[in-house]
């Protein structure tokens, strides 16, 4: 099959240069290769081959001719022949396929790898940036550097070659020159993300061989929670489960914490919190803590109601004298908030009823009595119910009496009805009278 004269350079690991004047050999036999559609390039339909490109800033100054003749440049044989193929769609052009062969070496991240020299160039030290933040890569070199070139291993926009010299090759508009001194070539990345995060190498050249060091990106990402559990309502005596999930690099901590007073510390370093037969206790805000030093702890907090029937707290009998204004009260806990209804005798007070007043809120009930007769002495009973039960207490309101006793009229001898106390001038006035007598004897 012959040669085609249009179309693209066909080889990945090839760079083609124009602008070659020596007589070239005959063109071989292109290598068969299947047909493509018309109008579709192969390189569409075939991905381009992975190994990275030697650029010619890293080749000697000068190649003599022959050498280009002859096997072109020390190429395989059956390279030698693709190279014949390629050069042949482009008459006038000088054809030089190298291929940069990078050792992969097997390495921890973040431990800095060179080859070539043992003390050139230097080792670099990993760098670490946040996300968002700029990252600079710096490579030392000295006089002896004739070539040099930052290269991406976790390529950037699908070019493993950020900057050669100063010429850039990567299309990532982040990517910047920093520096090409005699004794510092460095670049810049802007707006790091997690994506670059890597290892890259910085290759130069000196006397015509190729030495490189590589220095490991490491982004760190501050802590985000993705996914938490949300409110609960359960009875009491149930099982809960809650979840926090969060990520960052390094992948952060997740602490719960229970909001509450009687709550000491965290209770969970997990991302699940198990909570097995709750209690009403137990009930409230529980908070998630995401945290890895990276930035400051994000918090979110998820609430709990455990429901349980009530349970009346205080119910006390009361006196009060006829006539008086009299208050039975009634104080019940219960999740949901209880219902309270009041009974005498039987008989369901009615709020309205007359000379009554029922006055409901959330934890309690007060009965009052404006006007207090004998028809209503008697007892009463409290009735606290939810959708989980209910539960009752009795009490009394009862007749108070009060008797005066007034053996001496006189200043100060003043009663309190209301409350049967003497005042202090009445005291003062029976210990004044034995006082007298005692006198009139001596």
């Amino acid at each position: 099959m012959d040669c085609p004269r249009s179309g693209s350079c066909e080889l990945g690991t090839s760079v083609c240069v124009r602008g070659g004047s020596a007589a070239q050999p005959p063109a071989p036999p292109c290598p068969s290769e299947p047909r493509t559609a018309p109008g579709k390039s192969r390189l569409a339909q075939r991905p381009a081959p992975l190994p990275l490109l030697l650029l010619l800033f890293l080749l000697p100054p000068a190649l003599p001719s022959s050498s280009l003749t002859r096997g072109y440049w020390g190429l395989p044989p059956d390279a030698a022949r693709q190279a014949q193929c390629s050069q042949a769609a482009f008459p006038g052009a000088l054809l030089i396929s190298v291929e940069l062969r990078i050792a992969r070496l097997r390495a921890r991240p973040g431990v800095p790898v060179r080859s070539g020299d043992a003390t050139f160039p230097k080792a670099m030290d990993n760098v670490t940036v946040r996300q968002g933040e700029s990252a600079t890569l710096r490579c030392s070199v000295d006089n002896r550097v004739t070539r040099v070139a930052w290269l991406s291993v976790a390529c950037l926009n699908a070019s493993s070659i950020l900057y050669a010299g100063n010429d850039k090759w990567c299309l990532d508009p982040r990517v910047v020159l920093l520096a090409n001194t005699k004794t510092q070539y460095s670049i810049q990345i802007h707006d790091v993300d997690v994506y670059d995060e890597g290892p890259y190498t910085c290759s130069v050249q000196t006397d015509n061989h190729p030495k490189t060091s590589r220095v490991h990106l490491i982004v760190q990402v501050s802590p985000k929670i993705v996914e938490i559990s949300s409110d609960i309502s359960i009875n009491e005596g149930g099982n809960v489960s809650l979840t926090c999930i969060a990520t960052g690099r390094p992948d952060p901590t997740i602490t719960w914490r229970h909001i509450s007073p009687k709550a000491v510390g965290f209770i969970s370093e997990d991302e699940y919190l198990e909570i097995t037969g709750i209690t009403r206790e137990q009930s409230g805000e529980y908070e998630c803590s995401a945290s890895n030093d990276v930035a400051a702890p994000v918090v979110q907090r998820v609430k709990v109601t455990v429901n349980y029937p009530p349970y009346i707290s205080d119910a006390k009998s009361t006196g009060v004298p006829v006539g008086q204004k009299g208050i039975l009260m009634c104080e019940a806990s219960a999740v949901p908030s209880a219902d309270f209804q009041w009974y005498k005798d039987d008989k369901r007070l009615a709020e309205g009823q007359k000379g009554l007043k029922v006055e409901n809120k959330a934890f309690f009930s007060r009965l009052t009595f404006f006007n207090v007769s004998e028809q209503d002495y008697g007892n009463y009973t409290c009735v606290a119910s939810n959708q989980l039960g209910n539960t009752n207490a009795s009490m009394i309101l009862y007749e108070e009496t009060t008797t005066a006793l007034t053996p001496w009229k006189g200043p100060g001898a003043v009663h309190d009805g209301n409350s049967g106390a003497w005042r202090r001038g009445s005291c003062a006035w029976l210990l004044a009278l034995p006082l007298a007598q005692l006198a009139r004897q001596f």
